[in-house]
């Protein structure tokens, strides 16, 4: 005689299928976070089962909720959640080898790791600033289709941490002005940091500080599933982003632990988890879910079907151009045709020759490939007339509850603008740039070496770039800057010469679809070096010979090879002049992106490096790093501290970062 069926799961027990999952993971790698999962394991329950709009087998619809677990420490909760729905990547060996190498359920969630991660979190704050651009990145492209194709939300689990962090008041405030009414953040209001109660380093009122930041703000019993669920459909309702305060246990379910930091970071053990079974009344063995559990999860997993077959009804229904654009643009393909603006910008550079900064030079390749690819979206940190960030075509800038525009001011945001970019490129559709100066890459930085992680199409316009920028002083000039952007793993470093090739390094960084470009821009004028027009990108090839040594053409060898970047390429072709006059034989090498550059072919390099040469580097920023290209014995002309306040002139003669003081440097070394 077989068994009646069990009856349909209660909400507590959905609950605890994730509070003991989290706990046996935890377990099992003696690593982790078992004290978020379990005390946000109610409001992740009825998020799931009620509102969230997704459909586990199609993880990357485009219309689907967003879910950004901000609080990423906890990230055994978004496994749970994505074992327990059905998400196809995420079996129950994940499950049991959390924290392993080469399995995908990593210590933080990774995006590309598994579906149901929208983001890489753990560096706290950086998922709920990246909500600003997921949430942002909706309302745009809703401004352009409509909302019968792109209408949903995007919720955030955030915790303390989170809203202690600095870039957490960026976020919220760029948000509340914006008005960006479909970002609900669920704070996970637990009194509880690593070192012991909130109390011990912060006394702010979260909800005064929303308010003030233009936000809706609710709160909630975060283990009463009827509280919750009014709070979240209320906030659906807002007019503004909200603000839930969801007040829980940290650690809910362990008898002895919960409610401390004992149960933050470290498993519970052994004698506590079967206390909490017999305490939950789960006579079930680690890893194990009753299948009447299972199946209610996987019905949540599953009931967005509905939703997404009717979205697709109504996409059907949009024209074929719009329906091909919209689908372009979410695959990140560009649109045909947009290399021959870059083509026609160069030909134009070449012949006219124009002495110009290369920010401006920026500005003038973004108006022609802003207007070529209506995905991109410009914005500065409120520098635009400094960065030169804005164009024709992305006007008319983005303003409150209005979206249809190209161009974002982000205010004195630059973390959070980078982060947000992060958000509008992982949301698709946009391919996100953002301007500052290049000083302040030191405060955007976090989200930047995020952009890198997730191989992300973000592009930062950084000018003022080395002591060049004069008069502002050692405050503004980044001299270490630039050598430790190109320390960072998967980010193309390009700092161009002139209009030529800053149009050629916007050609590779749009070509570039897994990772970030930075561009390090003059703010004074440099003439144009590269005055015979090539179809070949050189500037996508890392380095190249500008002028190669006049005596090889009969026959003769190179003797020097200067090599520079930037506004010192110039300078290297003056101090080849100056050793031409001493009967001495040398190349310019201009060397705009180092990453791309290392990665030719060793015959490639040697060619363009001069093997046997005495090699002379020239940049007015920190030495560090050009040990790899002129060797030993060869040497490097640029700072070695900080700069000072001054015309740009002056502080190169100052410095000694002189034409003369490179060809000295080459004909000591003959």
């Amino acid at each position: 005689m077989t068994a009646p069926a069990k009856a349909s799961a209660t909400h507590a027990e959905m609950a605890s299928a994730i509070r003991f999952l989290a706990m046996d993971a935890i377990e099992q790698a003696k690593s982790g976070h078992p004290g978020m999962p379990m005390g946000m394991a109610d409001v992740a329950t009825v998020l799931f089962t009620r509102f969230l709009k997704f459909d586990a087998k199609a993880p990357k619809w485009v219309d689907r909720d967003r879910f950004i677990l901000s609080a990423g420490h906890g990230s055994m909760l978004l496994y749970a959640l994505g074992y327990l729905t059905g998400f196809d990547d995420l079996d129950i060996e994940q499950i049991k080898n959390f924290r392993q190498l080469g399995y995908r359920t990593a210590g933080h969630p990774e995006f590309g790791h598994v579906a149901i991660a929208d983001t890489t979190t753990g560096p706290l704050g950086q998922g709920i600033a990246n909500s600003v651009g997921f949430a942002l990145g909706e309302g745009m492209l809703a401004a352009r289709y409509g909302a019968d194709v792109v209408n949903h939300y995007t919720y955030v689990v955030a915790g303390d941490g989170c809203l202690m962090e600095g870039i957490s008041q960026e976020a919220i405030t760029l948000a509340g002005h914006l008005k960006l009414n479909k970002l609900i953040v669920l704070w996970d209001d637990n009194h509880i940091c690593i070192d012991g109660d909130t109390a011990l380093s912060t006394s702010d009122d979260q909800k005064g500080r929303f308010i003030a930041a233009g936000w809706n703000t609710l709160a909630c019993d975060g283990h009463d599933a009827e509280s919750i669920a009014a709070a979240i459909e209320a906030a659906r309702k807002a007019d503004k982003p909200t603000l839930i305060a969801c007040r829980t246990i940290i650690g809910k379910g362990a008898p002895n632990k919960s409610g401390t930091e004992k149960v933050h970071g470290a498993p519970l053990g052994g004698d506590e988890i079967k206390a909490a079974r017999d305490a939950a009344n789960w006579p079930y063995g680690p890893f194990e879910i009753p299948e009447h559990v299972l199946s209610a999860w996987r019905a949540a997993g599953s009931r967005g079907q509905t939703d997404r077959a009717a979205w697709e009804g109504r996409f059907g229904k949009l024209g074929e151009a719009a329906k091909a654009e919209f689908a372009r643009t979410q695959d990140g393909t560009l649109p045909a045709g947009w290399q021959k603006t870059i083509s026609a910008f160069k030909q134009k550079m070449s012949s006219e020759q124009p002495k110009l900064a290369t920010r401006k030079s920026s500005q003038d390749v973004l108006e022609v490939i802003t207007a070529a690819i209506p995905e991109m979206i410009g914005g500065s940190a409120d520098l635009t007339h400094s960065n030169l960030t804005n164009t024709k075509a992305c006007a008319p800038s983005i303003t409150p509850g209005n979206y249809a525009g190209r161009y974002i001011h982000y205010g004195i945001r630059e973390h959070g603008m980078a982060a947000a970019m992060n958000g509008l490129a992982l949301h698709g559709g946009f391919i996100p740039y953002g301007g500052t100066f290049l000083i302040f890459a030191n405060y955007l930085w976090p989200a930047l070496r995020m952009s890198a992680m997730m191989e992300q199409r973000v592009l930062y316009v950084l000018t003022h770039d080395s002591i060049g920028l004069g008069e502002d002083g050692p405050t503004h000039q980044p001299i270490e800057t630039l050598a430790a952007l190109r320390a960072t793993p998967n980010v193309l470093v390009f700092r161009p010469a002139d209009g030529v090739e800053t149009a050629e390094a916007y050609e590779a960084a749009l070509l570039n679809t897994k990772g970030p470009s930075v561009f390090a821009l003059s703010r004074q004028n440099l003439p144009t070096l590269r005055t015979t027009h090539t179809e070949e990108n050189l500037t996508a090839k890392g380095g190249y010979v500008l002028a190669e040594a006049a005596n090889v053409a009969q026959g003769g060898k190179r003797q020097v090879t200067l090599l520079a970047t930037g506004s010192e390429v110039s300078m290297a072709m003056e101090a080849r002049a100056l050793l031409a006059e001493r009967g001495v034989h040398a190349a310019v090498v201009s060397l705009p992106c180092w990453e791309l550059f290392d990665r030719q072919s060793k015959e490639y390099r040697a060619s363009v490096l001069g093997e046997g040469t005495v090699r002379v580097a020239v940049e007015a920023l920190g030495t560090f790093g050009w040990e790899r290209y002129v060797g030993l014995d060869g040497a490097v002309i640029g700072m070695n501290g900080f700069g000072a306040s001054a015309p740009a002139d002056k502080l190169y003669a100052h410095f000694g970062i002189t034409a003369r003081a490179v060809a000295d440097a080459a004909l000591e070394r003959l």
